[in-house]
């Protein structure tokens, strides 16, 4: 059944990738809507639930804020190593944006750490489903919602550093399946939810640093319209939508 269930994971990540793809014409409109599901996900979905299953304090700080901090931090420290300091100021050079010169290695990993989150979205599923069919259901109705920003926010990173389409197609395509591949394993182990709830709060520190400081300054950088805030402001409020909704 989480199997199953997981499937429809799949087929709304590959819509959140085609959307992503039909919109370029208005890329700062892209940018801008990735940055607010990034920044909805984060905050109103990851870090409630990481607090909620892994918030016993280490050191007077609950232990998924300090997982939380320690995601923000490691993502900027590999976005300083591999894209540079110009790169990471939004300079100018020829006439050319700087995501023109970011180094492409900083999209492929963050699209890789979305592909892992996809994963421990599928893990989620089948772990909800052995506690019981009914958390197994409203567990899957968050993923399978969500899910759509996820495919949405891999192809937009992947492609934003300068990826070739392929590359980004494949990324896509590989978040869709690792729902699937996540809700399958359960079958052999038990996942203990201080594990999953560890692993939300870390990652959702990293899709913090992800838009707050890279793609939200992208998107407005040359275009500042109204039309682009709102682009940003809807996508937190989707996600807040969704998150209400299978509460």
């Amino acid at each position: 059944m989480a199997v199953f269930v997981a499937l429809g994971a799949f087929l709304m990540t590959l819509f959140g990738g085609w959307a992503a793809q039909r919109v370029t014409d208005r890329r700062h409109l892209v940018l801008g809507l990735a940055g607010g599901l990034m920044l909805g996900v984060a905050g109103l979905d990851l870090l409630p639930e990481a607090l909620a299953v892994a918030g016993q304090e280490v050191f007077g700080v609950p232990q998924a804020m300090l997982l939380f901090v320690g995601g923000f931090l490691l993502a900027h420290g590999v976005e300083r190593l591999l894209a540079g300091r110009q790169a990471a100021h939004g300079a100018y050079n020829g006439g050319r944006h700087a995501h023109d010169h970011r180094a492409p290695q900083v999209g492929m990993t963050a699209a890789a750490a979305m592909v892992l989150h996809s994963l421990m979205d599928g893990i989620a599923i089948g772990a909800a489903f052995q506690a019981g069919g009914e958390m197994g259901l409203t567990v899957a109705l968050a993923v399978i919602t969500h899910d759509f920003a996820d495919g949405f926010n891999t192809y937009t990173v992947t492609s934003l550093y300068g990826n070739e389409r392929r590359k980004a197609l494949a990324m896509l395509f590989a978040a869709a399946l690792a729902p699937v591949v996540g809700a399958a394993s359960t079958l052999l182990f038990t996942m203990p939810p201080e594990v999953l709830g560890s692993y939300l709060g870390f990652f959702g520190g990293a899709l913090l640093y992800l838009a707050a400081a890279e793609i939200l300054p992208e998107a407005h950088h040359a275009h500042p319209a109204r039309s682009t805030l709102l682009c940003t402001v809807s996508g937190v409020a989707f996600i807040w939508l969704v998150t209400g909704l299978v509460e």
